[in-house]
């Protein structure tokens, strides 16, 4: 009966102390992998999150909202087709957040055709207008900046800046005019002041048409203006 007792006992195994140790530190090696890869992916999210925010907070501060009524100026091409050859209209920053680069293609006053004077420095803001007939992605255009001035072309915070944008030259002298009605088209031809406005009399816009201003800043939401002209044209229209 005793050997049949030892016999048994030496047949049964157990988990030693050093298998029971390799299968915790495996278990806290597989632990500690998981737990650093949630982490990871965890912090990861939060400044992908983060970069998010800080983007649509740069790009609404650098952003420009237009400030009062849009002002289009009728002129007459070739002394007989009424439209509109430069529109004016205040902007200032939306949030008085970042300054915008508002340094201009071209520099208002002079004498000949408006605008007449090519700005030296490099713009950044590109304006275009679009209708039914026609998109024109570069137009000329001045700024001047009303009430407080910091003396440069940035739009900071506080500041109001007028745009004016050239769709037709305006013509200052009768030696330089080819037509009666005291605009030029933007075609190269007749000393023209500007260039990228209207190029030809049949496609300019009249009575009840529909046409659009974009104005895009180097950084920013993009400032779509949009209006429609009256059924009658005056010389100087307030479009709201």
């Amino acid at each position: 009966m005793f050997k049949t007792s030892r016999g048994r006992d030496s047949g049964q195994r157990g988990i030693t102390g050093l298998e029971t140790a390799i299968i915790l530190i495996a278990f806290v090696v597989v632990a500690s992998v998981f737990a650093f890869t949630v982490l990871s992916t965890g912090i990861f999210s939060s400044e992908r999150s983060k970069e998010t925010v800080f983007a649509g907070l740069d790009e609404v501060r650098s952003s420009l909202e237009p400030r009062g009524s849009v002002i289009a100026y009728k002129g007459a091409l070739d002394g007989t087709t009424n439209t509109i050859y430069k529109v004016t209209m205040t902007v200032s920053n939306a949030v008085s957040g970042e300054s915008v680069n508002l340094t201009p293609p071209y520099l208002a006053g002079g004498s000949g055709d408006d605008p007449d004077i090519v700005s030296a420095a490099q713009y950044r803001t590109i304006i275009s207008y679009s209708d039914t007939n026609q998109f024109l992605n570069d137009l000329p255009w001045t700024v001047t900046f009303p009430g407080f001035d910091n003396g440069d072309n940035l739009l900071d915070a506080g500041e109001k800046a007028e745009i004016t944008v050239w769709l037709a030259d305006r013509v200052t002298t009768v030696t330089n005019a080819t037509d009666s009605g005291g605009i030029a088209l933007m075609d190269g031809s007749s000393g023209d002041g500007g260039a990228g406005g209207f190029a030809a009399t049949s496609t300019v816009p009249g009575v009840n048409s529909k046409w659009s201003l974009e104005i895009k800043p180097e950084n920013g939401a993009t400032l779509n203006i949009e209006r429609t002209l009256p059924g009658r044209l005056d010389t100087i229209m307030d479009l709201r």
